[in-house]
């Protein structure tokens, strides 16, 4: 990805269509993309967007420097970050965090989540059709 338009239009067409595929808001994933990523100028290791340290289902990650504060005091720590082949996968995975696990154990607080200040009224009434989803849907 080369310039900003560039970068902006990929991660947009990218979140759009994952909105229809797991109710992960679009915008919500473009202003994350863009805060944490300095508007995908500057992802965390390889292809990470997101800022999504290594969990157990990553098979890949960097080592990466990081500020974070731990008793109300800011230090830095090496903590592993997942890698991602793709912006696509970094984007995929993310919808994945935001939406899969509230879904499952949280429905209510995710649903509060949507109806925050931050997120249109509209844009929180449809998003939140994951969190209404039966539980056959997640393979519960």
């Amino acid at each position: 990805m080369e310039n900003l338009e560039t970068r902006l239009n990929e991660v947009a067409r990218i979140a759009v269509r994952l909105e229809q595929e797991t109710g992960c808001p679009a915008q919500l994933m473009i202003a994350q993309w863009a805060i944490e990523s300095a508007w995908g100028a500057k992802p965390v290791g390889h292809a990470n967007y997101f800022g999504i340290k290594k969990a157990d289902r990553h098979t890949k990650c960097s080592t990466v420097p990081t500020r974070e504060v731990i008793n109300g005091k800011s230090v830095i720590e090496n903590l592993e970050f997942a890698d991602y082949d793709s912006l696509e996968d970094s984007c995929r995975d993310y919808a994945w965090l935001i939406t899969a696990p509230a879904a499952i154990a949280e429905p209510r607080k995710y649903r509060r989540f949507m109806e925050c200040s931050l997120c249109p009224p509209e844009m929180a009434a449809q998003s939140s059709r994951a969190a209404r989803r039966p539980r056959w849907f997640w393979g519960a």
